[in-house]
């Protein structure tokens, strides 16, 4: 029994860990993502998308730490499934990061003390 509780309180904490950075990235990344499919409706399918997978992630990982009956401390069973579900979460940010990054415009560089740079027509920001 008490490797059933330590183990569904670290799924607990991981989904709450886990919800709090949805929460925290769904709006900026919704406006990235309306900029970068051209409307709200693409936009929001993969602002769902990215949602579902970042949140099913960390859980999935958190699950792989199952408690085995060892006398360890509860609370070193805990931090381990804790861990677990922190480098999932971690690690799907990372990815999500990394691909709409590829999509966002580059300015292009130009010299030290010259004009401002200057967008190609297909990547200028919007106003």
């Amino acid at each position: 029994m008490r490797e059933t509780i330590i183990f569904l309180s670290g799924l607990a904490t991981t989904a709450a860990i886990t919800a709090a950075a949805l929460f925290y990235l769904r709006r900026p990344l919704q406006r990235q993502l309306v900029e970068l499919c051209g409307n709200a409706d693409r936009a929001s399918f993969w602002t769902s998308f990215t949602t579902i997978t970042v949140g099913l992630v960390p859980l999935i990982f958190a699950l792989q730490a199952k408690p085995a009956g060892t006398d360890r401390l509860a609370v070193f069973v805990f931090a381990d499934e804790l861990k677990w579900g922190l480098i999932g979460l971690a690690l799907s940010v990372l990815v999500v990061g990394k691909v709409v990054g590829k999509f966002l415009p580059k300015p292009v560089v130009v010299a030290p003390h010259s004009a401002p740079p200057i967008f190609p027509a297909a990547q200028a920001p919007a106003a």
